[in-house]
C-alpha cells in the first residue's frame, strides 16, 4: 500500500514541461503526455540549463540542468512577477502518473516505483528521501548517482531523479541528465557521455553539433516547447539570450512560435488542471520581456 506522504509527487519542470504544448506532447501526437493536478511558477537558484541530453523522443538534444556550484543543491522558490532568471514550473502529479513520468524521462518505471516504495517505508515524501541521499554524498552528482545505483541495482543512461529543495522546506524532484562524467554505474554509459555532450548548449550551438545526426525540425520544435513557458510569465530569458533570429533557423523558430502560441493557453490549462481563476491567480499570463523581444 502506498504511503499517504507520496500520494502526490512535486516535480520541477524546466524543459519541455514548461508549456502545455510540451507537457501534452502535442508536437509528437500526445504519446508521452503528462497531466498534473496543479502548477505554480518557480525560480531556480544555483542553476543553469541548456541543450545537452540526446532525447529518446527523436534525434535532438533535450534540456539538462546543472548546479553552478557543483557541491551545493539547486534551490527553488515560488517565482515573483517580473523574475526572468532560471524560471521553472512547479508541478503536482497524482501518484498514478509516476510510471508515465518515469517512462518519459527514460527511467525504468518499475525501478521508479521501487524508489517510491523505499520512500514510503521511510515515511518520507520522495523529494525528502532523495535529499537525505544527496546530503550524505555532499551533493556530488556522481556520488549521488552511485548511491542510488547501489540502493536500486539500477541507473539510467537518460535522466535520473534528483532532489530540489525549496526555501520553505518542501522538496521537489527534477529529472537531471545522467551526466557526462558518469551514470553511477561503470557498466551504463550515459547518453551525454556517449555523444560527447560535455557542456550545455544554446539552440544556435546545438544546431551546429556533429556528434549526433540531428533532426533540425525536431530540435527547433523541442525548443519551442521550452520557450513557450514564457507566455505564462515563466523566466526563459536564459534560453533566448543571444539567440539569433537571422537566417533560416530564426525564421523557422519564429514561424513555429507563431503557430503554437494560439494553442498554448488552452493546452496549458488542460496539462495543469487549472481553471481560468486559479491560472490568473498564480500566473502573470503575459510574455516575459525577453519573449516579447523574440516576437519583435
Amino acid at each position: 500500500m502506498s504511503s499517504d506522504v507520496n500520494r502526490s509527487l512535486l516535480v520541477i519542470g524546466y524543459g519541455s514541461l514548461l508549456s502545455g504544448y510540451g507537457m501534452l506532447a502535442h508536437r509528437r501526437g500526445g504519446g508521452s503526455k503528462l497531466v498534473a493536478r496543479d502548477a505554480f511558477p518557480v525560480m531556480l537558484h544555483n542553476a543553469r540549463r541548456g541543450l545537452a541530453k540526446p532525447s529518446s523522443h527523436g534525434s535532438y538534444l533535450a534540456m539538462d540542468l546543472e548546479p553552478i556550484e557543483p557541491n551545493q543543491p539547486i534551490i527553488a522558490e515560488p517565482a515573483r512577477n517580473g523574475d526572468d532568471g532560471i524560471g521553472a514550473l512547479g508541478l503536482v502529479f497524482d501518484r498514478q502518473w509516476a510510471e508515465r513520468l518515469a517512462r518519459r524521462e527514460e527511467y525504468n518505471p518499475a525501478k521508479f516505483l521501487e524508489l517510491l516504495d523505499f520512500a514510503d517505508r521511510a515515511h518520507k515524501p520522495l523529494g525528502e528521501f532523495l535529499l537525505q541521499i544527496a546530503e550524505r554524498t555532499r551533493f556530488n552528482l556522481l556520488a549521488y548517482r552511485c548511491a542510488l545505483r547501489e540502493m536500486l541495482n539500477y541507473t539510467s543512461h537518460g535522466y535520473i531523479f534528483h532532489p530540489v529543495p525549496f526555501r520553505d522546506g518542501r522538496v521537489a524532484i527534477a529529472a537531471v541528465g545522467s551526466g557526462f562524467e558518469g551514470s553511477g554505474d561503470p557498466g551504463v554509459r550515459s547518453k551525454r557521455n556517449e555523444f560527447g555532450m560535455d557542456r550545455l548548449l544554446s539552440l544556435d550551438d546545438a544546431l551546429k553539433i556533429t556528434t549526433l545526426a540531428l533532426d533540425h525540425d525536431g530540435q527547433v520544435g523541442y525548443f519551442v516547447e521550452c520557450v513557450l513557458g514564457g507566455l505564462h510569465g515563466l523566466g526563459v530569458g536564459d534560453l533566448v539570450a543571444g539567440l539569433s533570429l537571422a537566417g533560416e533557423c530564426g525564421i523557422d523558430l519564429v514561424r513555429r512560435m507563431a503557430s503554437a502560441v494560439p494553442l498554448e493557453r488552452e493546452l496549458f490549462l488542460q496539462a495543469t488542471s487549472l481553471d481560468e481563476t486559479s491560472y490568473r491567480k498564480s500566473f502573470p499570463g503575459v510574455p516575459t520581456r525577453t519573449l516579447q523581444m523574440l516576437f519583435g
